[in-house]
């Protein structure tokens, strides 16, 4: 680990990327993330990698396909409606289990929208826009150091799972500036050690030249497709247990508990600390893995809880993950802002003692 350096959200995520090994990147410029392809059409070269810019993310998402079924490790990012340009792709790759590196530096919609923040893309992440039964891991960071770490270790994670693996950035982390420091540089895959460790991948050489892999989604016999799904749903029930991960604060004792993830999440510490000198103790659950998402740690919360709030960037989509976690134990009340418009701390404080006011007149 080298020495904290000031760096702007894109470009330590850019950063991050390389130094976790990820050797090809397919993409198309879009607002708030076009700091991301610029930077790594500038430095990826340098390390050895490849940079290619698509002529759409259509385009993008099936170049890093082919990369990937190649062996490849492979490193993609766009924001909102161009992840929504690459969903018949993760579904292709999910079901041909070719691992990707995918982030999504979101911005407000539905269309074209706007390029503020924005949450709304949770269904897209967390459900998939893509056809078919399939599962994409997807982690939310809160800051820009919690960002480059979640995509560093990214690679080996989709390697492992042989499945894509979402990073979710609101589009603050992506323009937004903090000190972090940036990790060692992994290896990148060298072409001739990729079938040892790879032996799925697509090569065009190996030690048994009878052997020949096939990488596809493609699959016209109902009963094998069925076999297939069946599999992957193995795997995706292991990745429920193994990958779930989540930060609660004072959970235990408190007077309401505040849901949010990403940049939301920091606004609600603060909005914490504020509802404390007011004399109202809240808690936080913070979920940075939105899928699988961490339903257990709603069992955290203690007998004297009013109500659970889910603070999002949405008209409220985390809040039906949340409602799951709470079941009938609890009331579930939602605090928004949307279409680009971010609360303040002393917003969210305000609304959510208003809310707590309510539960305990009746």
């Amino acid at each position: 680990m080298g020495e904290k350096v000031l760096m702007k959200g894109n470009e330590a995520f850019a950063e991050a990327a390389i130094r976790g090994g990820c050797r090809f990147y397919f993409g198309y410029p879009i607002t708030p993330q076009s700091e991301i392809p610029e930077y790594i059409s500038r430095e990826l070269p340098k390390r050895g990698g490849t940079f290619l810019q698509a002529e759409s993310e259509l385009g993008a998402i099936n170049m890093a396909y082919g990369a990937s079924a190649a062996g490849g490790s492979v490193f993609i990012s766009s924001s909102s409606p161009g992840i929504a340009l690459m969903q018949e792709g993760m579904s292709f790759l999910c079901s041909a289990e070719a691992p990707l590196v995918a982030l999504n530096v979101s911005r407000g919609g539905p269309g074209i929208g706007g390029i503020q923040p924005g949450q709304a893309d949770y269904f897209q992440a967390t459900r998939g826009g893509g056809n078919g039964d399939y599962r994409i891991p997807v982690f939310a960071p809160s800051g820009i150091q919690e960002a480059v770490d979640l995509i560093y270790n990214a690679a080996p994670l989709a390697e492992k799972w042989r499945n894509p693996v979402m990073i979710f950035a609101d589009g603050i982390l992506g323009q937004m500036m903090e000190p972090v420091t940036l990790p060692e540089q992994r290896p990148f895959d060298e072409p001739q050690g990729i079938r040892a460790r790879k032996p799925w991948a697509i090569t065009g050489y190996g030690d048994d030249d009878s052997r020949k892999n096939v990488v596809k989604s493609l699959r016209m016999q109902p009963d094998d497709l069925e076999a297939h799904v069946e599999k992957l749903f193995e795997k995706y029930a292991r990745a429920e247990r193994e990958l779930v991960a989540a930060e609660s604060v004072g959970v235990e004792d408190a007077d309401i508990v505040l849901v949010a993830f990403g940049t939301v999440a920091r606004i609600a510490k603060e909005a914490v600390e504020i509802l404390a000198e007011r004399g109202i103790s809240a808690g936080l659950i913070r979920p940075v893995s939105l899928w699988p998402f961490p339903y257990g740690e709603f069992d955290k919360i203690g007998p004297r809880t009013k109500v659970v709030i889910s603070a999002e960037l949405s008209m409220g989509q985390m809040i039906e993950d949340v409602r799951i976690g709470v079941g009938k134990r609890l009331p579930v009340r939602l605090i928004h802002r949307t279409g680009g418009m971010i609360p303040t701390s002393l917003e969210l404080a305000d609304r959510a003692e208003a809310i707590f006011k309510e539960y305990i007149r009746t």
